[in-house]
């Protein structure tokens, strides 16, 4: 599987519509042809480049508790009570982590929406710590990381950021702007068009490339291996 199909955007574009308990059982079956199957073959496909990049980041392509996230929505705290994701998401997590939190590569497909990256999103607050640390005092390496040209030309870095410096950290820092981050996420837009293309998986695979020396700084930082 070196592509997604088109007709995962149609089922998710129907979902969409169609977001209620009664229609998604009805088509369960069309779900996992359609979404999920092709999904799983991706994230196994990817397991081969992504032991390239890096021995310690799993693709696991088991239908439940591995790298695709559940379609099911946590409704239980939101206002939003419709039940269903209407995106498939893959989180190709740290061996060391045990949840979304830890350093990893993504992949977001959605209709009208769809990107990857690589990063933490957020950090406890020990692991923010030892990342805001690692830039201050590796700030010479943090920049010819996420000052390459092809870096650049790949990634914008995302997430949340403080309003004011974090405690210890001066506001003339010359790195200021990224000790103040909260998320340390490095995303890219993808199209449809990118998605379903034969050869996506070396695109995908190309792009998690780029991000492994971002993905690797925060490894460092938070003391896991890369």
């Amino acid at each position: 599987m070196d592509s997604l199909p088109p007709t995962l955007f149609a089922f998710l574009r129907e979902l969409r519509i169609n977001n209620e308990r009664e229609w998604f059982e009805a088509n369960k079956d069309r779900y996992r042809a359609e979404v999920r199957d092709p999904m799983l073959a991706f994230i196994s496909a990817f397991a081969k480049p992504l032991s390239e990049i890096s021995p310690h980041f799993v693709a696991d392509p088991r239908p439940n508790g591995g790298s695709l996230f559940r379609i099911y929505r946590d409704i239980r705290f939101s206002r939003d009570k419709t039940p269903y994701k209407t995106n498939a998401g893959a989180h190709f997590r740290h061996a060391a982590g045990r949840d979304a939190h830890a350093p990893g590569f993504y992949l977001h497909i959605e209709p009208g929406g769809c990107f990857a990256g690589c990063g933490i999103w957020h950090p406890d607050k020990t692991a923010l710590q030892a990342i805001r640390a690692a830039i201050d005092e590796h700030g010479d390496e943090w920049i010819r990381i996420t000052g390459t040209r092809s870096f650049r030309e790949t990634f914008r870095i995302a997430g949340n950021s403080l309003k004011r410096p974090p405690r210890g950290y001066d506001a003339t820092h010359p790195l200021i702007d990224d000790l103040k981050r909260k998320d340390f996420i490095a995303l890219t837009n993808l199209a449809e068009s990118d998605v379903t293309r034969p050869g996506f998986l070396d695109r995908f695979a190309s792009i998690a490339r780029t991000g492994s020396k971002f993905a690797g700084f925060l490894c460092r930082a938070v003391g896991a291996p890369f």
